[in-house]
């Protein structure tokens, strides 16, 4: 039998590894890890492979903006609806429900700040509910996605001469 965690975090570190590459780390068969993959696909657990791209390199204009949205819970459908309706717009590439003073985090990724700025000005201020947003742009990523961008394997040590 697979551990479904184990076998979840393997593919979640490393999406290429083939089946049977898994079935070795895993001590099974690469019959049952194909198994248990399409079944987790089924369950909807598996939702779909990315890949890592440090687009600052690639595509340094770029804007990623985190939106603070605070909202009234929409009666017998709480946050949800709301936050449906935001998780529809193409360059909202995440939505989230958080704790604290606001109550949805949303990233939305655009080509300029002016872009991300009307989209909250014209989408989400003006919607029912909506009682305040706060934005925030990303100047520089560090590390996204348990993956550390730009880690120049320099030695800080200093030379000490006797």
């Amino acid at each position: 039998m697979i551990d479904d965690i184990e076998l979840l975090r393997l593919i979640e570190n490393n999406a290429r590894l083939s089946s049977a590459e898994i079935a070795t780390m895993l001590g099974s068969s690469e019959d049952e890890v194909n198994n248990e993959i399409q079944r987790l696909k089924e369950e909807n657990i598996i939702l779909g492979y990315n890949t890592v791209i440090n687009w600052e390199k690639k595509a340094p204009d770029n804007c990623i903006g985190m939106i603070e949205v605070r909202i009234t819970p929409v009666k017998n459908k709480g946050y949800d609806q709301i936050a449906q309706i935001l998780s529809k717009f193409d360059k909202v590439t995440a939505c989230y429900l958080v704790s604290g003073g606001f109550d949805l985090m949303i990233i939305y990724e655009d080509s300029t700040l002016r872009n991300i700025a009307n989209f909250v000005t014209e989408k989400i201020a003006p919607m029912e509910g909506v009682l305040s947003t706060t934005t925030h742009f990303i100047l520089k990523k560090y590390k996204a996605n348990g993956i550390i961008y730009d880690n120049p394997n320099t030695d800080d040590r200093q030379a000490i001469i006797l």
